[in-house]
């Protein structure tokens, strides 16, 4: 069989419900020659609680996607760690405030926890780890950061989360940046580029 039509053959489903983090994934694997599936019109996977380790989060919900499916499965686990905040909101990012709050209502929040504190002191990093896990297999992982600060307004139409308060180090919010930019610096797009060659063993060896 032609290589070609190995890696037509290939897929991956996505361990997520995230649309923006589905949109993000699609993006980062194009360059890859696999199928992505999102988790729309599959069997229901039961995805374990999440916890306070990003790997351990990320591995747990690739895991559970492949084995309930029968396909590879990506996931990640990320989060915002701001240094005046301890580290928080952490992996607890997405649960930040509490179930009632949407992404708009999280970084109201976290702006009002900051409003004392000067811009010299707004550190922040975005952490992900992913995790690419086989049915009946391994799992790969691989961590990633990417610093920057937190403003003390929202600027920007582009991304998600905490996106649009989240400043690089040249001036502009994560949010301001176009999709093949932020695919090139984000924590996501380093943690999946380091399951690069996983990823492309996984085409090699589709039927």
């Amino acid at each position: 069989m032609p290589p070609e039509a190995r890696a037509a053959r290939a897929r991956i489903v996505l361990a997520t419900g995230n649309a923006g983090k589905v949109r993000e994934f699609r993006q980062l694997l194009a360059r890859h020659a696999v199928e992505v599936l999102g988790l729309d019109g599959l069997p229901a996977v039961a995805f374990p609680p999440e916890g306070d380790d990003y790997a351990a989060n990320a591995r747990a919900k690739a895991r559970a996607a492949a084995e309930t499916l029968g396909l590879p499965a990506l996931a990640d686990d990320s989060g915002l760690e701001v240094d005046a905040l301890g580290g928080r909101p952490g992996p607890r990012s997405a649960r930040y405030g509490g179930p009632g709050l949407d992404d708009a209502g999280r970084v109201a929040k976290l702006l009002a926890e900051l409003s004392a504190v000067a811009d010299a002191d707004r550190t922040a990093r975005f952490v992900c780890v992913a995790a690419l896990a086989v049915p009946g297999g391994d799992i790969r992982t691989a961590r990633a950061t990417c610093e920057g600060t937190i403003r003390n307004a929202v600027r920007g139409a582009g991304g998600f989360g905490y996106d649009p308060v989240f400043q690089l180090a040249d001036g502009r919010t994560m949010a301001e940046l176009a999709p093949d930019e932020k695919n090139r610096v984000s924590h996501r797009a380093q943690a999946v580029a380091a399951l690069g060659e996983a990823i492309r063993t996984l085409v090699e060896r589709a039927p």
